[in-house]
């Protein structure tokens, strides 16, 4: 998945954000790869392709107490 998939207009649903139960229905009859990889369209649409493989920086330092 290198490349993030642009958005097909075509087949975009728009319903109520109260419609929980059919929003289940559609996620429950997915694998849970189709799964993983909806949630890592959407991450790298929210903190880009950069972000992808970057590490954590690291903040914490040890220090000897005496």
């Amino acid at each position: 998945m290198d490349k993030i998939p642009s958005l097909n207009k075509e087949i975009v649903n728009i319903t109520s954000l109260d419609d929980i139960e059919e929003e289940k229905k559609y996620w429950f009859s997915k694998s849970p790869l189709e799964r993983i990889e909806a949630i890592e369209i959407n991450r790298r649409m929210i903190y880009g392709q950069d972000r992808v493989t970057s590490r954590l920086q690291r903040f914490f330092e040890t220090s000897e107490l005496s």
